[in-house]
């Protein structure tokens, strides 16, 4: 029983279980964790299954079975695959020469990174062309990125961190996210609780967390706020230490849609004349807005989770909801550290936000509001 090993936090009336096999959060009813618990502390089968047949009034035989599923649905050994070690690295040389060679400034940090086509290109610089700066032979650390037998490499100061096929290079573009977030801010991987598909925004007191749908507005929202006197901290990539539980700066342009440029171009006129792209495996088209973050090293609080949605003609509607339903939708597009200890600090993280839904129509409402939510006038 002990392949694996499980925590537990009540929220709600339930309790979020997590796994270490597969680093898996779920919420199961308290009936059915408490069994879990007894089997990993290898209890016999007949002692839970007799104390569950009083406790539900059932026949012993029946919970037997019905234990019995649950050992097989959470008790199983499973040998945990790392998406990015999918070829053999030992044989892989890195190309003589990179077509494309970019130097990127993230306050007094330069990154060198090396392309070795347009198509490695597309992959990364469209959302850091705003860092870009002159050619120097003065950088600090060096990032390779080339295609071999289908697989794009990334490499870090030389050192192979991993490689991705075609249908994994969403991955690539989380792991070359999560080495720069490694360098700026001088923390290992095993020292982020998670990192959030959400965009984070300040009033360089707090933070708070946005997020939503594709096609609901977040990003446009962000665009908005950010005109109206806020920080953008991050988009789409939002880190979170496991030390402080704060978020950090990451900064990735704010990815904007075709249908939001009417919104946003008197506000941007820079957008007029920003290069589009084409994400066809995405299915948009966009282009990018440089973050107003001037600071990539602050990091703050944040006790806010808040699910932002415009929609035509909607009134006003600004409410708390189920802890477990934004659990339900955060934890699916998130990276969550596989650490036990990491996974403890997430969970009582969470339990502690403050969880909310925003709909609306009309700008000037929507930015009153969370102007109001920044200064605890809502609270």
């Amino acid at each position: 029983m002990k392949n694996q090993d499980f925590l537990f936090k009540a929220i709600e009336g339930k309790t979020v279980t997590w796994c270490s096999n597969e680093n898996q959060y779920v919420v199961l009813e308290n009936i059915t964790a408490d069994i879990i618990k007894r089997l990993y502390k290898e209890i016999p089968i007949k002692d839970i299954a007799k104390a569950l047949s009083k406790k539900i009034d059932a026949p012993e035989e029946k919970t037997i079975d019905f234990i019995l599923d649950i050992k097989r649905r959470f008790l199983k050994s499973k040998t945990k695959k790392d998406r990015s070690i999918i070829n053999d690295h030992r044989d892989v040389k890195k190309p003589d020469s990179f077509e494309y060679v970019k130097f990127y400034q993230v306050n007094n940090i330069i990154f060198k990174v090396s392309f070795f086509s347009e198509n490695e290109l597309y992959l990364i610089h469209p959302k850091f062309s705003h860092l870009e700066t002159k050619k120097t032979t003065d950088y600090h650390h060096a990032f390779d990125v080339f295609t071999k037998h289908n697989y794009t490499f990334l490499t870090v100061n030389n050192h192979i961190i991993g490689s991705w096929s075609r249908n994994d290079i969403h991955y690539f573009q989380g792991k070359f996210s999560m080495e720069l977030i490694q360098k700026i801010h001088h923390k290992e991987e095993s020292e982020w609780m998670g990192v959030f598909h959400a965009s984070a925004l300040s009033n360089d007191k707090k933070a708070i967390l946005f997020l939503g749908d594709s096609g609901n507005g977040k990003s446009t929202s962000l665009a908005l706020l950010q005109a109206n006197g806020f920080t953008c901290l991050a988009d789409d990539f939002v880190p979170i230490d496991e030390k402080e539980q704060e978020v950090y700066s990451f900064p990735a342009a704010i990815s904007i849609k075709k249908n939001s440029l009417e919104t946003l171009l008197p506000i941007y006129p820079e957008l007029e004349t920003t290069a589009e792209y084409n994400f066809e495996r995405l299915n948009k088209i966009v282009r990018f807005l440089k973050p107003n973050n001037t600071d990539f090293t602050q990091h703050l609080p944040c006790k806010e989770l808040i699910f932002i949605k415009y929609e035509k003609d909607a009134k006003l509607n600004f409410s708390e909801i189920s802890k477990l339903e934004a659990f339900q939708q955060l934890v699916p597009d998130s990276w969550l550290s596989p650490n036990k200890e990491n996974a403890a600090i997430f969970l009582d993280w969470f339990s502690k936000l403050n969880c909310y839904s925003l709909t609306y129509s009309k700008n000037e409402e929507m930015i009153d509001l969370v102007t109001k939510i920044f200064n605890d006038e809502l609270f």
